[in-house]
């Protein structure tokens, strides 16, 4: 009895102070952890219980000194094998039950089975050798974001419509910062169940975010803290998958197949975005950042890239002079994007490398 107390006590303390998971930065976060510490408790007691049934049986049943016999001849014990099989049957029905309910609450069902998208993509990759990416802006472009314009004035206004008097936003080390639910700004207060929707298209490699309602095209995802997302993720060339790790969300991006994701971030801060399947041979450089901001501060980075998009910085496909490396050509709208500079660079040596070749 001791010694099945002390290592129930063990698996617990182990199944919550783990300290495995990054920060918590959406509100699925929670749930996911839950059962990470559900499961990491369970194999914590499990490998206790078996390790030390080894140890036990090693030293208690070892060859003593001047014994010649062999051991007792144990032909099964059927109590004994129904208890080992039916013990790990309810440890993993009550887990796929657990995963189930999880799933269910962060808007699970099968991403895959959607009738109507919210719409294709409206950034390609140009084939044709010595072309840019195409990131076509409109030039007056005065619609869209309404919502989040709103949000921004409650944020600067606590007694405006949708924001709560009083609200404040709690500081938690460093520059990031969390939104306590049911406290400070209400984003979303006109039509609180709509989701807002942002197009993510993976390629080689990188991530292009388009925001339908606004026009803006961007190699970085900014998100409004405390607003439900839904994300439309394509891939344009092999797959790939999109992955915040402080977000606990995944999805594959499939060619030809959209998928959606959904999450509503909570914590202001800058975490990145990772392809999580394997693409080609620089899949490792495949990575942006999310940055998610209040919803002042999201509202002012779309009316700058409206801005930039009405002085013509991003409204042409530009074509490659001869005397031009593909790389230096491309720096600025790597830039604009936010690609790093240093994978134009590899995906040029790599060009390089491949027609030197042939």
């Amino acid at each position: 009895m001791l010694a099945g107390i002390l290592l129930t006590l063990i698996s617990v303390w182990v199944g919550q102070n783990h300290g495995l998971m990054p920060v918590e930065a959406s509100e699925a976060a929670p749930l996911i952890d839950g059962l990470f510490d559900t499961m990491m408790m369970i194999g914590t007691g499990l490998f206790l219980l078996v390790t030390g049934v080894i140890f036990v049986a090693v030293f208690k049943f070892r060859r003593q000194p001047g014994d010649e016999t062999d051991g007792s001849p144990v032909h099964g014990n059927i109590p004994l094998e129904i208890l080992w099989t039916s013990i790990p049957a309810v440890i993993v029905l009550g887990l796929a039950i657990y995963s189930f309910e999880v799933y269910s609450q962060i808007g699970g069902l099968n991403p895959m089975e959607h009738s109507v998208a919210h719409g294709q993509p409206t950034h390609q990759m140009a084939n044709m050798p010595g072309a840019a990416i195409a990131a076509p802006l409109p030039a007056s472009q005065d619609e869209g974001m309404p919502n989040l314009l709103a949000e921004a004035s409650s944020d600067a206004n606590p007694q405006a419509e949708g924001a709560i008097p009083g609200g404040v936003i709690q500081k938690e080390g460093g520059s990031e910062t969390s939104i306590t639910p049911g406290v400070g700004s209400m984003p979303g207060k006109e039509n609180p169940s709509k989701e807002f929707v942002i197009q993510a298209n993976g390629l080689q490699y990188a991530w292009i975010f388009t925001y339908p309602d606004s026009g803006v095209v961007a190699g970085e995802l900014h998100v409004p803290v405390g607003r439900e997302v839904l994300l439309d993720i394509s891939a344009s060339d092999v797959l790939h998958a999109f992955w915040v790790p402080e977000f606990r969300l995944k999805q594959d991006a499939v060619p030809g197949q959209p998928t959606e994701l959904r999450f509503t971030p909570n914590r202001i801060g800058e975490y990145p975005v990772i392809c999580a399947e394997l693409c080609g041979p620089y899949h490792g450089a495949m990575r942006t950042k999310v940055i998610a901001e209040s919803p002042a501060d999201f509202a002012a980075w779309v009316q700058e890239q409206k801005v930039a998009s009405a002085n013509g910085l991003e409204q042409t496909i530009a074509v490659n002079p001869t005397d031009q490396a593909p790389d230096e050509f491309l720096a600025p709208y790597a830039d604009r994007l936010g690609v790093r500079p240093e994978l134009l660079h590899q995906l040029h040596s790599a060009s390089a490398h491949v027609s030197s070749a042939s």
